[in-house]
């Protein structure tokens, strides 16, 4: 769904575990992480788009997370020139997005990129909550630290100390 300003829903993934740390997702066939997010479809939910995305890209069912919160609004982010749409119509300039931050529940050995026929992810790791915003895409970083920033105070209280 792109809005009449041209930008894409989606909602963003951060999931944590006990340690405070989050999943950090390689793309597949490149060196490019990054947290799971997708496209939600006409006629779902943010909430509803975010388990369809978990199953889909890294193989999680909503009984394995627990959602600790989400973000007040829509963060956004345009797209460089090489990678607008073109061929949208409306065009697409970039996301805007709904950011979930789940707590794992299950195992790390649930984590599972190959369900579907086109994987988007080939290798994953628990990384430093904050390394993401240095390591993300440069056009990803606002947003990235927007997320980060707004859900911190949740996990923290969640895990009883300081993020």
């Amino acid at each position: 769904m792109i809005d009449q300003d041209g930008y894409r829903a989606n909602v963003g993934i951060i999931l944590t575990n006990n340690e405070g740390c989050v999943l950090w997702a390689k793309r597949i066939g490149s060196n490019a992480w990054q947290f799971p997010q997708g496209g939600i479809d006409e006629n779902e939910t943010a909430e509803q788009a975010m388990y369809r995305e978990l199953k889909e890209e890294i193989g999680l069912n909503e009984d394995q997370v627990e959602i600790i919160g989400f973000t007040r609004g829509w963060l956004r982010y345009r797209l460089p020139k090489r990678f607008m749409r073109k061929t949208c119509n409306p065009p697409c300039v970039g996301q805007k997005q709904v950011w979930f931050m789940l707590h794992l529940t299950g195992l790390d050995s649930d984590i599972c990129f190959d369900l579907f026929d086109t994987p988007e992810f080939d290798h994953w790791k628990w990384t430093n909550y904050w390394r993401p915003i240095r390591e993300v895409i440069p056009f990803k970083r606002r947003v990235y630290s927007q997320a980060l920033h707004e859900l911190a105070p949740l996990l923290s209280k969640k895990l009883n100390k300081k993020i």
